[in-house]
């Protein structure tokens, strides 16, 4: 029978449909041959009188996509046709490290997503633990990226969350644990997603999304959530334009003495001085030479 999505025409009517037979060999290299947020065309099933086939998908703005944690040699588009892109972060239980964060802004900047990052759970926090975030997350600040601090728990920051999503399409991505589906339960009670507590193994959270979905808030205002990520790999970046999608390094790769430079070892890079002088952190610049190097992507 093959797989089934849901389709939502542009008078507001949901379709059941299924992939037109072609379109699934048409790039053997994506695990997925659509991806929420698509724009498609569709044509009536002469099959089945209550659905239809997807015929043709429209060219896509933009999307977020990984390395396919199931099919090697694979990626997996996340999303696609987005105005902004959430990356749903804790500090606690469980952890999103910072190398985690950066892998995800590297990717929306390689596609030209504004992305935000969203501090959840802020309410287990002391003061000074909540100072210390706030610190740290300055740097992030400082190069541009939006920092948001919520609590799904109890309502914190929720209706602001609503007016910043308000005309948009945006997309809320994270660990598994870090309460998306709490945060996007908040925003749209219909979703009805399911929220789960932490497992005691390794504190990682327990899947509860298994499909990414998109909910409608408003009549222009879509958000779509995500199962949990615990690896992100980057996929459609080449080595030598890493250094392009971080900000910093960017600024100042043009007054490197060489052309391909690689800001690991080079004599005259402005990148490697930038670093030891302090004006580039040591977190991004190791997330840098991690995402280099291929490091494990769930750092």
């Amino acid at each position: 029978m093959g797989l089934w999505y849901q389709v939502e025409t542009t008078d507001g009517q949901m379709h059941n449909c299924r992939l037109k037979g072609k379109f699934k060999l048409e790039n053997k290299k994506i695990s997925n041959p659509v991806a929420v947020g698509d724009k498609v065309e569709l044509l009536k099933d002469q099959g089945d009188a209550n659905a239809m086939i997807i015929s043709k998908i429209l060219p896509r703005e933009n999307y977020i996509i990984r390395v396919s944690p199931k099919k090697k040699g694979h990626s997996h588009i996340i999303a696609s046709n987005l105005d902004q892109a959430i990356i749903v972060a804790t500090v606690g239980t469980p952890k999103t490290s910072l190398g985690f964060i950066d892998r995800f802004l590297v990717t929306a900047e390689a596609f030209r997503i504004p992305a935000t990052i969203l501090m959840n759970k802020i309410d287990l926090l002391d003061k000074e633990e909540l100072a210390k975030l706030r610190e740290k997350m300055t740097e992030y600040e400082a190069l541009g990226y939006q920092v948001r601090y919520t609590s799904a728990l109890i309502k914190k920051d929720i209706d602001g969350l609503k007016e910043f999503l308000s005309g948009k399409t945006s997309l809320f991505t994270g660990h598994s644990g870090v309460g998306k589906s709490t945060i996007v339960n908040s925003l749209a009670p219909e979703a009805d997603q399911k929220t789960s507590e932490i497992s005691e193994f390794a504190n990682k959270g327990v899947h509860t999304t298994t499909f990414a979905e998109r909910f409608k808030l408003d009549t222009d205002t879509y958000i779509i959530d995500t199962p949990g990520i615990k690896e992100l790999g980057l996929a459609e970046i080449e080595k030598e334009e890493l250094s392009h999608y971080f900000p910093e390094l960017r600024e100042l790769m043009g007054q490197c003495k060489f052309s391909n430079c690689t800001h690991t070892h080079e004599p005259g890079c402005a990148i490697e001085s930038a670093y030891e002088d302090g004006r580039i952190s040591q977190s991004r610049y190791d997330s840098y030479l991690s995402m280099l190097m291929g490091d494990d992507n769930r750092r």
